[in-house]
C-alpha cells in the first residue's frame, strides 16, 4: 500500500505549476586580471575589465511568500480569473469541485484552467495556452488518486472513518525521508531501482471525524515509463507521516502485511520468482 500507478487519459506536463525553489547567485571573484602589464589600452576608450561589477538584483520567486497573501489552508496565493496580458486564447473560468471532503458541508475545489495558467505566469513559465486544461486535468487527477490512496490507509485504521482534508502544502524540491532513501538505493543499484527524484512532493493533513485527531500524509509523486501511445503514466507514493507513535505502527502494520501477502504469494505452487 502506499504507491499506485496511475494512467491519466491525456498528455501533458507533469510537474506541478507552482515551483517554490529558493533561486541565489553566487558572486567570485573577477577572472580578468586587472594589472597594468596585462590591460591593453584602446585609442578610442580606457582600459577596463570587460566583466561587468554592477551589482545585478537577485532572483525571487514570482509567487509572494508574505504570510499576509497566502491561504493558510494551502500555502498559495488568491489568483485572479481575469486573463493574464497578452493573453491570445480565452481559458475557462469554471472550478471543478473535487470528491475530497473540506468539512462537513463543503469539498475542495479545484482551479480553474484561467487561474491555473495565472499561476504559471507568474512563475515564468511559459506554457502554450491550448495546453493548459490537459494539464489541470492531469493536476485533479492525481489529486484524486492521491485522496483514494489515503482513504485505503484510513480505512484500515476505522473501516467507519470519514476523514476530511482540512489543508496541505506543495513543497517541490524537498525530498522526503523516504525518498532520499529510495535515491540511494538507486544509487547503489542503478539496475534495480529507479535513479530519478520524485517531481513534486505535498502534505496532506487528513481530520478523522471520529476523533479529531488530525494525520499528515506525504505524497511523492513519480514521472513513470509513459504507454506506448506516448500517454503519461504517474506512480504516488502516498503513506502517513512518521511524526506520531499513530503513524508509525500503522506503518510497521502496513509493511508487515504487505510482506506477508508477498511471502505468501512467492510459496504458491506453480509460482516461479524472476528475483
Amino acid at each position: 500500500m502506499g504507491q499506485s500507478v496511475s494512467h491519466p487519459s491525456a498528455s501533458a506536463p507533469a510537474s506541478c505549476p507552482v515551483k517554490h525553489d529558493t533561486l541565489a547567485s553566487s558572486s567570485g571573484q573577477c577572472p580578468v586580471p586587472h594589472n597594468s602589464s596585462t590591460a591593453s589600452t584602446s585609442a578610442s576608450s580606457p582600459a577596463k575589465c570587460p566583466i561587468e561589477h554592477t551589482p545585478q538584483p537577485p532572483t525571487q520567486c514570482p509567487i509572494s511568500h508574505d504570510n499576509a497573501e497566502l491561504n493558510p489552508l494551502n500555502q498559495m496565493p488568491s489568483l485572479s480569473q481575469a486573463p493574464a496580458t497578452d493573453q491570445s486564447l480565452a481559458l475557462p473560468t469554471d472550478r471543478a469541485t473535487s470528491s475530497i471532503p473540506r468539512d462537513e458541508a463543503s469539498r475542495w475545489e479545484y482551479p480553474s484552467p484561467q487561474q491555473f495558467y495565472n499561476a504559471l505566469v507568474r512563475k515564468g513559465w511559459e506554457t502554450p495556452e491550448e495546453h493548459v486544461e490537459t494539464m489541470v486535468h492531469i493536476h485533479n487527477f492525481l489529486n484524486e488518486e492521491a485522496w483514494q490512496e489515503i482513504l485505503k490507509w484510513e480505512k484500515k485504521q476505522n473501516p467507519t472513518e470519514d476523514p476530511q482534508l482540512t489543508r496541505f502544502k506543495g513543497r517541490p524540491g524537498e525530498l522526503s525521508p523516504k525518498a532520499r532513501f529510495w535515491m540511494f538505493a538507486g544509487w547503489l543499484l542503478p539496475s534495480r531501482f529507479n535513479t530519478e527524484p520524485p517531481f513534486d512532493r505535498h502534505d496532506w493533513v487528513v481530520r478523522r471525524k471520529s476523533t479529531g485527531e488530525e494525520v499528515r500524509y506525504v505524497i511523492d509523486y513519480y514521472s513513470a515509463p509513459p504507454e506506448p501511445d506516448g500517454s503519461p503514466v504517474f506512480s504516488l507514493d502516498v503513506r502517513p507521516a512518521l511524526d506520531s507513535l499513530g503513524s508509525v505502527k500503522q506503518r510497521i502494520a502496513v509493511a508487515t502485511e504487505d510482506a506477508w501477502a508477498s511471502l505468501k504469494d512467492n510459496n504458491k505452487p506453480g509460482f516461479k520468482s524472476h528475483s
